[in-house]
């Protein structure tokens, strides 16, 4: 495996989790270089002698012993994790300690400590997810802005503000605190959430989807899954949302490399494994009585994963399920969806209606899948002047190059039906005058 995104993210997220509690959350920052460190040298050497045959090993030990020089360089000069205390001062005693603290099973446990850490109550939800996607998934600030619809400069100084406040903590959540778990819980779904969308409808300027980042975002599920405390109804209703979609990936680019719309979909190819394991979540999700966003979004894409063909949609039950969404989770994107959904039950007309009647539209004003569904629902109407208009402004807004050659695909097609619309016409004009 080469020294790719891929890699990093899977990596990073689990080095920085164990040295934030070898060395105190308030080196945060010590953390996040000693990490750039050992992929820096990973960088170097693999350049030469090619990729080991193990590369997350290899990364693994090399950011040991990065920490292990940080320590001793460090020592006289800060102060680490207090529980640790004089075995870090004495050489006999640093590297067990060191090496004890890059087991397996602990990594595991960090992981989720890390998590529900940066979900601090002093910091607001939107700084408890962007530290999540940030500081263990390895987002880039510009992936963090374009995943929280937020502007760049917003999102730095919320991180560097976060951090802040973390080091003034000086303390990594316990994660036997009952109360504290089931009050910070929310925010690291969320965060989980938002870190599998960022892969599904990608926001890179490489990719329109980006498969490692739904696989990280269900990996980093499944730890939340295997702790006690964190296997509830809305975690299984989350998992089960992201089995459903991951089903899709494989038929979302076709062989070209452009999107596939849902409706254009090989079915055939759908991942009927994960589809399986997405009704399987649902089950466990619909213990108790509680139903959250991630319930109603898991069901909306279960009734796509049931249906043959696109015909066999049941538009009723997701119209229905969206206004239960919007109950308890009122949005632009989930209007916009809806909207989409009461186009496809009612008519191209009700949908428009639906997406003028949006309260907070001025919201998606980045958003390229606005005007492509406006885009779209004009074409169906037979505007297809307006449905161009609308296809220019998605492929002005589009963030890669395969969203980019979808929408001018899509104005190619209102041009081809425009001239044929004109030859059509001037045809009858000829037949009437002669």
């Amino acid at each position: 495996m080469p020294l790719d995104d891929r890699l990093f993210r899977h990596e990073a997220g689990r080095m920085v989790a164990a040295l934030t509690r070898l060395l105190g959350v308030h080196n945060l920052g010590l953390a996040e270089d000693v990490v750039q460190e050992a992929f820096c040298r990973a960088a170097e050497v693999w350049k030469f002698r090619g990729a080991p045959d193990n590369p997350a090993a290899w990364l693994m030990a090399t950011a040991k012993n990065c920490a292990l020089d940080a320590l001793r360089r460090e020592r006289t000069a800060r102060t680490f994790a207090p529980e640790l205390g004089r075995h870090l001062q004495s050489e006999w005693t640093l590297a067990p300690v060191v090496e004890e603290f890059f087991g397996a099973e602990a990594i595991k446990d960090d992981l989720l400590r890390m998590m529900f850490t940066c979900c601090h109550p002093c910091l607001p939800e939107a700084a408890q997810v962007a530290l999540i996607l940030h500081v263990l998934c390895g987002f880039s600030v510009d992936e963090v802005a374009a995943a929280l619809m937020n502007r760049r400069d917003a999102v730095q100084k919320r991180l560097s503000r976060a951090k802040r406040a973390l080091a003034e903590s000086r303390r990594l959540f316990d994660l036997g605190a009952a109360a504290e778990f089931e009050a910070r819980v929310p925010a690291v779904r969320r965060a989980l959430y938002l870190l599998f969308n960022e892969g599904y409808h990608g926001a890179s300027p490489e990719s329109a989807v980006r498969a490692e980042l739904c696989r990280e975002a269900m990996r980093l599920t499944a730890v939340l899954i295997d702790h006690p405390r964190g296997r509830t109804p809305a975690t299984y209703a989350l998992a089960a949302l992201m089995s459903f979609n991951a089903a899709r990936l494989p038929t979302r680019i076709d062989a070209s490399g452009d999107l596939v719309p849902l409706y254009d979909q090989d079915r055939s190819r759908w991942d009927r494994g994960l589809i399986d394991e997405g009704l399987r979540l649902l089950t466990l999700a619909a213990v108790g009585s509680d139903v959250t966003s991630y319930h109603l979004e898991a069901a909306v894409a279960a009734a796509h994963a049931r249906a043959a063909t696109p015909r066999d949609t049941d538009w009723t039950q997701i119209v229905w399920l969206y206004d239960m969404l919007m109950a308890i989770r009122p949005g632009p994107v989930i209007a916009l969806n809806r909207a989409i959904a009461v186009a496809q039950k009612d008519g191209p007309e009700r949908g428009l209606d639906a997406i003028r009647a949006i309260d907070d539209v001025d919201r998606l004003s980045t958003y390229p899948f606005l005007p492509a569904a406006l885009g779209e629902l004009e074409l169906r109407r037979g505007d297809r002047p307006a449905a161009a208009r609308h296809f220019h402004a998605a492929l002005a807004l589009a963030r890669s190059p395969v969203e980019r050659r979808h929408y001018q695909r899509r104005i190619n097609a209102c041009d081809s039906a425009a001239a044929r619309a004109a030859r059509a016409g001037e045809t009858r004009s000829a037949v009437i005058g002669g």
